[in-house]
């Protein structure tokens, strides 16, 4: 991850419910990668992984948090990176 690195405009509006002037890309990295992985664009995604590891997205799709995923999202990124999550894991982490 590149070092005082300015978050782009496209991936600010992926988090419309924090500050982004408050958000770090180290400290919140779970966070926005999770926000652009539901919420981004094709360019949003190119820049997630310009800015983090395919090991820092593994690890957080492998580990979600409770209520921050869509169904859709999550069963897509838990194929296309072979992650096996529990049902129970599962079903904690999806947005209601």
């Amino acid at each position: 991850m590149k070092k005082h690195q300015k978050i782009p405009r496209n991936i600010i509006q992926c988090l419309w419910s924090y500050d982004p002037r408050s958000i770090d890309l180290g400290a919140d990295k779970e966070l926005i990668i999770t926000q652009v992985l539901n919420f981004g664009s094709w360019q949003d995604l190119q820049w997630l992984l310009k800015i983090y590891s395919s090991e820092d997205i593994r690890a957080v799709v492998s580990s979600p948090r409770r209520g921050r995923w869509t169904p859709q999202t999550l069963n897509y990124w838990t194929l296309k990176l072979a992650v096996h999550l529990p049902q129970p894991t599962y079903q904690k982490a999806i947005l209601r």
